[in-house]
C-alpha cells in the first residue's frame, strides 16, 4: 500500500457511501437487483430508516429522506453530474442488460492517446448518477515530480506513458513532490 502523505489523513481504503433516499425500498430493490450489491446487518441503533448494502469492496448507506416530497427531480442525464462509476468485464452485456431492465442511459466514449474508453451513464431512483465503464483500459500516469495545473483542455496526441500530456489553458500550479506516490496499477 501507499505510504502516507506528509501531513494528509492516514486512510487505506473507501469504506462506503451514502445516499439519501425518497424511498429506501425503491432504493433498495435498485442497487441488488440492477447494480448487484447485497444487504447486510444495519446498527439496530440508529433512530432513522435507512439500509446497508455491500459489494465490489465498498458499503453503500441507503438514508430515508425526512422530507422526500422536497428532494429535486433529476431526469437529463448529465455525464459531469455526481456520479459513482463502476468498472465492468463486457460493455455490451452491461449495455444489453439495461435495455432489457429498461433503464434509460446515455453511451459516451472518451478516446486518449489512441485508447478508448466505454461508459454508459444512467440514474438510481432518486437521480443520484451511476456510470458503468471499461476505464481500466486507460493507464494511470502519475504526475510524480510534474507541476499539476488545473485545465480545460488536455491535449494527448502521441501520448506515450512515459510522457506528460501537453495541457492547454491551465490556471495556478500545484507542485506534487516525488515522496507523494499517487497512483499504483
Amino acid at each position: 500500500m501507499f505510504e502516507n502523505a506528509r501531513g494528509s489523513l492516514p486512510l487505506t481504503s473507501l469504506n462506503h457511501i451514502s445516499l439519501v433516499c425518497k424511498s429506501v425500498e425503491k432504493s433498495l430493490d435498485f442497487y441488488q437487483n440492477v447494480l448487484g450489491f447485497f444487504p447486510v446487518r444495519r446498527p439496530g441503533s440508529f433512530d432513522f430508516d435507512g439500509a446497508w448494502l455491500f459489494s465490489y469492496g465498498i458499503g453503500i448507506h441507503l438514508l430515508q429522506s425526512e422530507n422526500p416530497e422536497a428532494m429535486p427531480e433529476k431526469t437529463e442525464i448529465n455525464p459531469k453530474d455526481n456520479h459513482i462509476s463502476f468498472q465492468c468485464e463486457s460493455m455490451k452485456a452491461v449495455e444489453r442488460k439495461l435495455k432489457e431492465m429498461r433503464i434509460e442511459h446515455i453511451q459516451r466514449t472518451v478516446e486518449e492517446g489512441g485508447i478508448s474508453v466505454d461508459q454508459l451513464f444512467f440514474h438510481d431512483p432518486d437521480g443520484f448518477m451511476i456510470e458503468i465503464c471499461n476505464c481500466d483500459n486507460l493507464p494511470v500516469i502519475p504526475l510524480v515530480g510534474e507541476s499539476v495545473r488545473m485545465c480545460g483542455r488536455v491535449g494527448f496526441k502521441n501520448h506515450q506513458p512515459q510522457q506528460q500530456p501537453q495541457t492547454m489553458q491551465c490556471i495556478p500550479t500545484i507542485h506534487v513532490k516525488e515522496e507523494y506516490p499517487l497512483c499504483m496499477k
